[in-house]
């Protein structure tokens, strides 16, 4: 099997502006890409991208950003399209993009439940199918899903929910892609030390959560680091390309299946 690099190569982020995916954004840019597309979906989330996109140029790396709500009609198809016209080709795609709703069951709303499935179903689903259509052959594309996927839990009924579809859309993807070498994948990591994880707990849950993990104690906050992740989607999009339609669970030990 030939082995394949990120060298020269094009890719789309979505939520690449913070967080996890400015940093899968950072180590693409060290693996050698020619060019990203930085998604963000709000005007509260601009300043980050632009910031980010900056850093970026000043290693080289031609960067442009994009903002829309990728659960819109056509949304994710501009954006896509976008990235074709700017940069004549794009090669890989990740989707670090969703939105967590930790509520009782008989407190979530019609709005908080067609919030969590535009965001972390919808939106996937069309990022998935564009991004298909677009990228060249021997690509890849990896989703950010959650390892609450293996947990048997209360209050998170609608986030993992919401996510569940996810990995059927990267089998069927994985399936119907692979014939021009396209690697679908999931990847479900633990609870991660960012806003995004921080936004919804308690320090009695926080607390939990960082005792969860069987290499917890290895971690320098007690849950998943980003700094763990980012290496397993370059992987997954390199040398691990030979893995398809898969989710894989990167935890610490926190969940199982």
């Amino acid at each position: 099997m030939t082995a394949r690099t990120l060298k020269q190569k094009v890719a789309v982020i979505a939520g690449g502006g913070k967080n996890l995916g400015a940093l899968i954004a950072a180590r693409m840019a060290d693996a050698g890409v020619a060019g990203l597309l930085l998604h963000y979906n709000s005007d509260g989330s601009r300043a980050a991208a632009e910031a980010t996109a900056q850093a970026l140029r000043a290693k080289g790396v031609d960067v442009v950003t994009f903002q829309g709500d990728l659960a819109r009609s056509g949304v994710a198809a501009s954006m896509f399209d976008q990235a074709k016209a700017h940069f004549g080709r794009v090669d890989v795609a990740v989707n670090t993009a969703g939105v967590v709703i930790k509520k009782p069951i008989a407190e979530v709303t019609e709005a908080d439940y067609d919030r969590s499935f535009d965001a972390n179903s919808k939106a996937a689903f069309f990022f998935i199918q564009q991004a298909g259509r677009v990228l060249e052959n021997e690509g890849g594309i990896v989703t950010i899903v959650t390892s609450l996927l293996a947990a048997y839990t209360p209050f998170y009924s609608i986030y993992p929910g919401s996510k569940a579809p996810v990995e059927h859309y990267t089998r069927a993807a994985s399936k119907e892609f692979g014939e021009r070498g396209i690697s679908v994948n999931a990847i479900g990591p633990g609870p991660m030390d960012t806003p995004f994880f921080y936004g919804q707990e308690t320090a009695d849950s926080t607390a939990y959560n960082k005792s969860a993990a069987a290499l917890g104690q290895y971690s320098k906050t007690g849950l998943t680091d980003i700094e763990d992740i980012a290496p397993l989607v370059i992987f997954l999009l390199t040398d691990g390309w030979w893995m398809s339609g898969q989710t894989v669970f990167a935890n610490g030990g926190y969940t199982t299946r």
